[in-house]
């Protein structure tokens, strides 16, 4: 893990250099970086034009497998924002130099994202030391990823003696259904075909007891929210736009929900089901201690210091507090 993880990190430090002025030139037209099978409110927005009249710019829409690969786009200036980033390759890249910024709190997910063990072995929460010597598929530097490790040191669990390989979590989901592997971890539509084949060991309300927090934010590199600040604001606008309605039940969310299923590539019971278990929290929880105002810039260094011990990052940020920039989603709150 420790040299996949690394040979990442440098890729993203080797892209970060060669930024200049690549984002200011990028004014009329944005590339924005999402995930499919990950159904969101923003993406009612997305396929309404809702964006590109309220920013007055070309929107290009570019679709990733994980986090990690959100950062290298960014890194490479091809992506200005990437919408629902997990925390864990936020940490990754920051903590490797990498000058990006979470600008809000794009989802809440416990119960979204978590591993799963092969139903033949019969391992379950009470026996789960017997995942030594197993053979797992994790997506590296995610927030699967950090799920796993703090998982396994709550049981106990041994990584060194495992074979951890570095799978998608539509790669790790295949295999799994295969044979390939005895545990496999991912979030989304992934996920559910996982579970298809296996037990979860802890459920998201048992991992958030043990401090697993699970949430995803939307990150820009940081001259990007330097040049454009407007432009963002707008963006962020949108998007808080789109969850109120959603957070606000009745028809209108109901509504929203065929358009959200075909653009995320899922059918419409499986995006209701999935959309129903995520937590949107508004602007003013955003703005709130409770997130940005201070205890999500210690779970990042908490975050930080999981992938240190487990020998995946060679070293934490003192603090992560300056890798939080809330100005453009405050001034959202103001349109």
């Amino acid at each position: 893990m420790k040299k996949m993880l690394t040979r990442a990190l440098g890729a993203a430090a080797t892209s970060a250099a060669f930024m200049t002025g690549a984002q200011a030139v990028m004014a009329q037209e944005l590339t924005v970086g999402y995930f499919l099978e990950w159904p969101m409110p923003f993406q009612y927005a997305k396929v309404q034009g809702t964006y590109e009249t309220e920013l007055g710019v070309k929107i290009n829409w570019r679709s990733f497998d994980t986090g990690t690969a959100m950062s290298a786009a960014m890194a490479s200036g091809d992506v200005q924002i990437s919408v629902s980033q997990g925390v864990p390759p936020f940490v990754v890249a920051t903590s490797a130099g990498q000058d990006l910024l979470a600008v809000d709190v794009a989802v809440s997910y416990a119960d979204n994202d978590n591993c799963v063990v092969a139903e033949a072995l019969e391992i379950d929460k009470t026996n789960a030391k017997e995942l030594e010597g197993k053979r797992a598929g994790v997506p590296i530097g995610t927030a699967a990823h950090y799920g796993f490790l703090k998982q396994m040191e709550y049981f106990g669990v041994d990584i060194t003696t495992m074979e951890v390989v570095d799978m998608a979590p539509a790669d790790g989901a295949a295999a799994f259904s295969q044979g390939n592997l005895d545990m496999v971890c991912g979030w989304g539509g992934a996920l559910r075909r996982m579970k298809e084949n296996g037990n979860v060991l802890l459920t998201g309300a048992e991992k958030t007891a043990l401090g697993i927090l699970v949430f995803d934010v939307t990150t820009v590199p940081a001259n990007f929210a330097a040049d454009e600040p407007e432009l963002l604001a707008k963006f962020l606008k949108v998007t808080a736009d789109a969850n109120a309605v959603w957070n606000a039940g009745g028809d209108a969310a109901k509504a929203m929900i065929p358009v959200i299923a075909k653009d995320s590539g899922m059918d419409v019971d499986a995006t209701a089901e999935t959309m129903s278990t995520f937590i949107f929290p508004g602007v003013d929880d955003q703005l709130s201690d409770q997130w940005l105002g201070g205890n999500a810039q210690t779970f990042m260094k908490g975050v930080a210091g999981v992938f240190v011990n487990a020998g995946a990052i060679p070293s934490a940020r003192d603090s992560y507090a300056d890798a939080v920039d809330t100005s453009a989603l405050k001034a959202a709150s103001q349109m």
